[in-house]
């Protein structure tokens, strides 16, 4: 990929190992399958107001796509891919339609930020989804693991953004500063250290790191 792009590829998190330095030290690590991602439309200041190179990744069963999302495969001669996501850049000449770039941009030793959606975990209450503390669990506290008391009595309503039950988690989330331990690029797989938002089989975005 050119340089003005900070590297950046889509990935699919396959699961959690670890491996083992020269020295006996055991790492654990994330697997994810990151790639090939092709060049499906560029976006440029004069039409969209940004300029921006849209991917796709993950093979799709032509079946499963639409008309309209199966022309604009068409129109950049490339078969249907599951998933579309864009990637600002400063320079939109510097690809091509149909261009693919795999995980060998990365290479080992880099700090990146992984983003995902995290794993749903459904309705929680507020000790589970916000870290309150739990009442007294003796039989006569008849208080044991409630929301409490909600807000004033002048104003008689509950005030915006008070921490309540609720559905808990499939939020986009992003772990920074990860570093690669390891990048396969004969089998598109990259070992990140440590774990990753979401669960196995979730889609993944893996850039530069921001505050590396």
């Amino acid at each position: 990929m050119a340089n003005n792009l900070k590297k950046a590829i889509l990935g699919i998190k396959v699961g959690m190992t670890q491996i083992y330095t020269e020295e006996g030290k055991a790492i654990p690590v994330t697997v994810v399958e990151a790639g090939p991602c092709t060049v499906l439309q560029k976006k440029k200041v004069e039409t969209d107001g940004y300029e921006a190179i849209q991917v796709g990744f993950y093979n799709l069963k032509e079946n499963l796509a639409n008309k309209p999302i199966k022309g604009h495969y068409k129109k950049a001669n490339v078969k249907p891919l599951r998933y579309i996501r864009e990637f600002r850049v400063n320079n939109v000449d510097d690809y091509e339609i149909g261009q693919e770039f795999n995980v060998g941009i990365f290479e080992e030793g880099d700090i990146i930020d992984v983003t995902g959606t995290s794993k749903g975990k459904g309705f929680a209450g507020s000790v589970k989804r916000h870290n309150f503390s739990r009442g007294l669990m003796g039989h006569g506290s008849r208080y044991h693991r409630g929301t409490g008391s909600l807000g004033a009595k002048g104003p008689a309503r509950v005030f915006k953004g008070k921490k309540l039950p609720g559905r808990m988690g499939r939020e986009r989330v992003t772990v920074q500063c990860l570093k690669v331990v390891k990048v396969y690029s004969d089998r598109n797989l990259i070992l990140v250290k440590g774990a990753i938002p979401g669960p196995n089989k979730g889609l993944v975005i893996i850039r530069n790191s921001v505050k590396a």
